[in-house]
């Protein structure tokens, strides 16, 4: 099966062009099949590939496949070819998976919408563009398919273009993502000629993988650097993460589908991709662990006040995100790949659950407006519950052993500190604090439903259900391949990626002394000297603090609702700080948005008003008065053309008469 590999990029592909080409034609049933099913078999064929993968022994588990040459100049070759590794079929599987279940609840989510069939064709496109991405064997094409994401990401948020907030959360998107590009293709750059003065003229992963050591350490954290910087556009983090709240404006599928499975999680995948250039550079590895740690806990203080449903699980995507960073920035590689997977199920079914709770309240989303829900839309509530659950951490759940594998390396590792593990557990707190409101606010209480809409409330159709169901079990099971040692598992994720990310950390320890930054980053401890004990403890006290989150929201939102209301007004100068998110965007339109347009209006009035208008005005003008001038020399009367040949003809004779007399 792995000669078939490019089948996983090619059906979605398929899909695209029959939905975009033929799809109006051939109508909304054929639509309905086609999409979903494009997606349908490029996960048969992951699951495919991945049982043979796991038939062969570690050290075989790698496999390239060239389709064609695709950029020859000289040196320099780099070809359409996709790479199957523990890592990348492991991202196929989750991609692939999360998106076919997101591809059929849109049959019913969407089924009257006029845009049926633009959206699965954007929908196919969006997937085939990751899958590029996370299969590419080589950097350039693993950017094509990041651009790709991208360009999805602004046809599918803006999808309702008709209204300005869409259009306008569409183009933000894609803004900010452009400033995130800017540093990948400069990291891509640099990494190109930096090899090249080694006589190393390419991007194929493991040709630059394997030449990685030639490159000094100044260089390789440059590198890693300016590749972050393209993590932080596409995932979301510190200072780039506004477009991903305003990214609510598209349909909700396509939410969880960026939140869950694709997009956002490109720039994890991209960092622990690149794990052998960041084990070489420390100080890069500090920044991500600080980034993604800050990330956390900054954006889930957000979702305390939001009511917009969709918008607090927008806020909860970025704090997760955070988290993974947090993860591959203390070495912990395969933790955060883990906690990407898990994430892409509990939070996919989130957003599904929130889609579904919309549909039954007629498109409402402001949590103020609902309550009382969990009887009727049982199939919704006990679903949410189980994710709310899940990403709070509770043990037995997938977010708990993805989430602790995390805080333990984040204490434990050679890059961990307790700091680091602090402020994250203290996030996690944070997290079940204000996902448990979002479910008590939703579905328990009193009723606030407005009364036009009450009467009509009804659970999703099977259509949406099934895949709420099935989304809701694996997250409940799907952290179980992950089990530490310590509760007497064998975390066979960690021994299945291994191959691609095990010793990660290893490299960064003999660098460690390049500067006293990364010096005092590597002192944070050694997880070789800590007890099982310890983790034990670790672990209970995470999971303590997080049902301290879950009792406050118990007690704000069940036992005593008016409390919330009490301590904003009693902190009401924190609170709006809170809600109107920091005043970040507000800042950026100061800094950045308002300068560049004055900028622009300068240059406009400046330089084009009076330097390009006023040359080319000034050179109509010189021609004006030229011909005016000529004009009068074309009047077209035969007595004035008479008079100027008498007159010329005297002058003539006039100059020969004194030519004569003196020469």
């Amino acid at each position: 099966m792995f000669d078939y590999v490019w089948l996983i990029p090619l059906f979605p592909a398929i899909g695209f062009l029959i939905n975009g080409l033929f799809g109006r034609r051939l109508g909304k049933k054929v639509v309905s099949w086609v999409g979903p099913s494009a997606i349908g078999l490029s996960f048969l064929t992951s699951i495919l590939i991945f049982f043979e993968l796991i038939g062969r022994s570690p050290t075989e588990r790698h496999f390239e496949k060239v389709i064609f040459d695709w950029v020859v100049s000289g040196a320099f070759q780099t070809v359409i070819g996709y790479q199957i590794d523990p890592l990348s079929i492991l991202m196929a599987l989750v991609v692939s998976g999360v998106s076919f279940f997101i591809h059929i609840y849109s049959v019913g989510y969407m089924h009257d919408d006029p845009g049926y069939t633009r959206y699965f064709t954007y929908l196919n496109l969006f997937v085939f563009m990751m899958l590029t991405l996370i299969l590419a064997n080589n950097f350039l094409l693993m950017f094509v398919g990041w651009e790709g994401v991208g360009l999805c990401s602004y046809l599918l948020i803006g999808f309702w273009f008709e209204k300005d907030s869409a259009s306008n959360a569409g183009k933000k998107a894609f803004v900010v993502n452009r400033v995130g590009d800017f540093g990948f293709i400069l990291g891509m750059f640099l990494l190109f000629t930096s090899l090249g003065k080694h006589g190393i003229w390419t991007l194929d992963f493991t040709e630059v993988f394997a030449n990685a050591s030639k490159l000094d350490t100044g260089t390789v954290t440059a590198i890693t650097i300016l590749f972050f910087i393209g993590a932080c556009g596409k995932s979301a983090q510190i200072p780039l993460y506004v477009w991903l709240p305003d990214a609510m404006e598209g349909p909700t599928p396509v939410s969880s589908l960026i939140h869950a499975a694709t997009m956002v999680t490109a720039g994890v995948y991209m960092v622990a991709r690149c794990n052998v250039l960041y084990s070489m550079a420390p100080i890069s590895m500090a920044i991500v662990a600080l980034v993604g740690v800050a990330t956390a806990i900054y954006t889930a203080s957000i979702g305390f006040c939001q009511n917009d449903i969709k918008k607090v699980l927008a806020y909860s995507t970025i704090s997760q995100l955070g988290y993974m960073f947090l993860g591959v920035g203390v070495g912990a590689y395969s933790a955060g790949i883990f906690h990407l997977m898990t994430h892409a199920f509990f939070k996919g079914l989130l957003f599904l659950g929130a889609g579904s709770v919309m549909h039954a309240l007629s498109g409402e989303l402001d949590m103020r407006k609902m309550g009382a829900l969990r009887k009727k839309i049982p199939y919704t509530f006990w679903t949410f519950f189980i994710a709310t659950l899940a990403i709070a951490g509770i043990p037995g759940l997938s977010g708990f052993f993805s989430k602790d594998e995390i805080l333990w390396q984040a204490f434990s590792s050679s890059h961990g500190h307790f700091l680091l593990w602090l402020v994250a557990a203290i996030a996690a707190g944070m997290t079940a604090f204000y996902m448990f409101r979002a479910l008590f606010m939703t579905f328990f209480g009193q009723s606030r439903v407005d009364e036009h809409v009450a009467h009509h409330i009804h659970e999703s159709p099977k259509i949406m259900t099934v895949p709420l169901m099935v989304l809701a079990a694996l997250s409940i099971i799907g952290g179980y391949i992950g089990v530490p040692h310590v509760l007497g598992g064998a975390n066979q994720i960690h021994e299945f990626l291994a191959p691609v990310l095990g010793g990660g950390a290893e490299p960064a320890k003999a660098h460690a002394g390049i500067s006293i930054l990364s010096q005092a980053w590597a002192s944070g401890g050694e997880g070789g000297g800590h007890g099982a004990a310890l983790e034990l403890l670790m672990m209970v006290v995470s999971v303590v603090i997080a049902l301290i989150g879950i009792g406050i929201a118990y007690l704000f939102y069940v036992k005593n609702p008016a409390l919330p209301k009490l301590l904003a007004e009693r902190w009401k100068g924190l609170y709006k700080l809170v809600f109107n998110k920091y005043y970040v965007d507000e800042l950026y339109e100061i800094l950045f948005i308002n300068s560049l347009k004055n900028l622009g209006t300068g240059l406009w009035k400046g330089f084009d008003d009076f330097v390009i208008d006023g040359t080319i005005n000034g050179i109509a003008y010189l021609i004006g008065v030229l011909s005016g001038a000529m004009r009068k020399m074309q009047t077209g009367l035969v007595q004035n053309y008479a008079f100027s040949m008498i007159i010329g003809g005297i002058v003539l004779v006039a100059y020969y008469i004194v030519r004569a007399i003196f020469y």
